[in-house]
């Protein structure tokens, strides 16, 4: 298999939600991935939005980078198709990985794993430990409540509209991955050693 043209990290929930339009989006989303000569990394699990965009690329000739915790092999069924499934001790280690392996970084549907996947890669946008694109595919709606919370903390000015200018949200995955892609090719060297 020929080295991936790029490599992207998705966060994405470990179950399908409960609109269709959740597992079409990482349905998709993995095709485009696997299309267009990617990789995917994520958190290595098999069930639900993520079961479903890993099938998804490898269907479509994409590699797949799978990077969980030992504790999680059982409960999120370690996806044994991944072109790499890297068993890991600590979640820390996990998301540091994924974050090494990736030139930018989508949030799909999710819950409390993928919104603090998500924030913390923001939050290390911000501090400067990388300059790897981030975005949020807001599928249905899913994150417009979000939005409207963090504009809300803008305007209580505990953050600043260039905090916001860190991520990409957009609902059409066909226009945000591209741009994600584009805008991670010249990311300089991240500094995630440091965190």
């Amino acid at each position: 298999m020929n080295e991936p043209s790029f490599s992207l990290c998705v966060y994405c929930g470990s179950r399908p939600g409960a609109s269709p339009a959740f597992l079409e989006a990482a349905r998709r989303v993995g095709e485009w991935i696997g299309r267009h000569g990617g990789q995917l990394v994520y958190g290595g699990g098999r069930n639900g939005l993520m079961g479903v965009v890993a099938d998804s690329t490898l269907k479509a000739g994409g590699r797949v980078v799978g990077i969980i915790p030992k504790a999680l092999v059982e409960k999120e069924w370690a996806h044994n198709g991944c072109t790499e499934l890297h068993v890991v001790d600590t979640m820390h280690e996990r998301k540091r990985l994924m974050a090494e392996h990736a030139h930018a970084f989508l949030a799909l549907p999710g819950g409390i794993g993928t919104f603090e996947e998500f924030f913390e890669v923001w939050t290390w946008r911000q501090l400067g430990y990388h300059d790897k694109p981030v975005g949020l595919l807001d599928v249905g709606g899913y994150y417009e409540g979000l939005m409207a919370f963090l504009r809300t903390a803008v305007q209580a000015q505990f953050m600043g509209d260039w905090q916001m200018d860190l991520i990409r949200v957009d609902a059409d995955a066909e226009r945000l991955l591209p741009a994600l892609i584009e805008a991670g090719g010249t990311a300089p060297q991240p500094r995630l050693d440091e965190i």
